[in-house]
């Protein structure tokens, strides 16, 4: 079996698009938009683009992450006291690993003042809010095999696969069956060694390259409901 140098490669969680969530809290409106983002540049502009999307709105609050550790945060309050609305949102998406993800709170005054207490209360159910509504997703460190047989094997082959936890992704047939599959890295080792044994070593596996694999993650997987 062929092989390629190990690559190192950190699973994160994320989001997989734009979401928007609104709620109205002791009449007060909260729209509250969540963007992936690759930089601070891009984050930027989202938020500018929500200023000028909703200008008469009364408050535009937001947070960001950046890097697999999180390692750039930044967060805002445009007008709110001092910590109840950028710093709940950021604590949304560092309780729960996000990253390379920005929040975009913006709240329409309905003219009832909710407090300190209240008003973390709103941004951080607001932050939740918009998450769910983006969809979090698990960027898993996988690989992707390129897998030959003989004919005589697919059958037997394709049921054991298919009752695995490696993924198909294609198949193409020749003179001989090809199949496209994916695995976690972690798996890697033990793969090889299923692979030989289902097949008693008739089989060619060469490692393709290693890249990220997206799974949806549940609600309930990060309590977030």
């Amino acid at each position: 079996m062929k092989g390629m140098d190990k690559m190192s490669l950190t699973g994160y969680l994320t989001i997989s698009e734009k979401g928007t969530a609104e709620m109205e809290i002791r009449r007060s409106r909260f729209i509250a938009c969540a963007f992936p983002i690759s930089d601070e540049t891009e984050a930027e502009r989202f938020l500018e683009e929500r200023r000028k999307q909703d200008w008469k709105a009364t408050h535009h609050c937001f947070a960001y992450t950046l890097g697999l550790k999180q390692e750039i945060q930044k967060a805002g309050d445009d007008g709110e006291p001092s910590g109840t609305a950028g710093v709940p949102i950021l604590e949304v998406l560092k309780r729960h690993q996000i990253c390379n993800t920005l929040i975009v709170v913006t709240r329409y005054f309905g003219g009832i003042k909710l407090g300190a207490g209240g008003l973390i209360r709103a941004y951080a159910h607001s932050a939740r809010a918009g998450l769910l509504a983006a969809g979090i997703i698990e960027q898993v460190p996988a690989s992707f095999w390129q897998l030959t047989v003989a004919y005589h094997l697919q059958g037997s082959l394709d049921n054991k696969l298919r009752e695995s936890p490696y993924i198909i992704k294609n198949m193409t047939f020749s003179d001989k069956v090809d199949y496209a599959i994916s695995t976690r890295q972690n798996e890697d080792e033990a793969f090889q060694k299923q692979i030989a044994d289902w097949t008693n070593g008739q089989a060619l596996l060469t490692k393709q390259s290693e890249a990220y694999r997206s799974r949806e993650i549940a609600p309930s997987e990060l309590n977030l409901n």
